[in-house]
């Protein structure tokens, strides 16, 4: 049975960790470096850094802030926002990502991810849509959430995947940020063509939330944020609670 991960997220914006709802409204969270620590040696399976203002403001991901966090951690670590080049990727692999998170540059240039699984192999390749409910439909957004694309969800999902994602990071942005639980039925849908990994996000407020990503919505892993910088959550408590509702995890020691 595979085990199913719990990853906490770090959304950055000037070199500090910040958390919204739905995407704006953003508050402070704390040091980046001293979380991603504090996450690693409480057990989470794996990290997600997403420097969300990169695109926006048309610059680069923070290397050296990743190669910080890459030296206080044990656990496999994606990298996302502002990446648009097979260089940017290879410079972030090499400051100890091991994956990395493509998302308006790859609406933008879908021939990207191509060029990136080949090159760096679609375990590497992560891709997150931010989508949004619009008249029946999920719409994708790029740019932090601030662009809205004329590309349906499910058919974009469909299309990465073809292209060589490895991993899909699919956040609601309807949910985000909410603590009212996950999209159960966009995730729902999705799990149910895809055949990659799927990363539930957005939503989360209890762990029946998670509970429910998994045994619905058909979720490979649940991330969250808030819940867990503000210390409403554990990742040990969560954990703990996954497997009573008997869902396989990785022992937190």
């Amino acid at each position: 049975m595979f085990t199913k991960r719990v990853i906490p997220c770090l959304d950055i914006k000037d070199g500090r960790t910040v958390k919204g709802v739905n995407f704006e409204g953003l508050r402070d969270a704390g040091d980046p470096v001293e979380l991603a620590q504090r996450y690693s040696d409480e057990g989470a399976d794996e990290l997600v850094f997403l420097d969300i203002t990169a695109t926006k403001e048309k610059r680069k991901t923070l290397v050296d802030l990743v190669k910080k966090i890459a030296l206080k951690i044990n656990i496999p670590f994606t990298v996302g926002g502002g990446i648009n080049s097979i260089e940017q990727i290879a410079k972030l692999l090499h400051a100890g990502a091991d994956k990395v998170s493509l998302n308006s540059a790859i609406v933008r240039n879908p021939e990207l991810i191509n060029k990136a699984a080949q090159q760096f192999g679609s375990q590497c390749i992560v891709a997150a849509v931010d989508a949004k409910r619009i008249d029946e439909q999920w719409t994708v957004f790029i740019s932090g959430g601030s662009k809205k694309t004329d590309k349906d969800a499910l058919k974009w999902i469909k299309e990465v995947e073809q292209r060589g994602a490895g991993e899909i990071l699919l956040t609601s942005m309807d949910r985000d940020g909410t603590k009212q639980g996950f999209d159960l039925e966009l995730l729902a849908k999705v799990n149910g063509f895809t055949t990659v990994p799927v990363i539930a996000s957005g939503g989360a407020g209890t762990t029946q939330h998670c509970v429910d990503a998994i045994k619905i919505g058909g979720a490979d892993a649940v991330l969250a944020a808030s819940i867990f910088h503000f210390q409403e959550i554990t990742i040990k408590k969560l954990k703990k609670e996954l497997k009573a509702a008997n869902i396989a995890v990785r022992e937190t020691i």
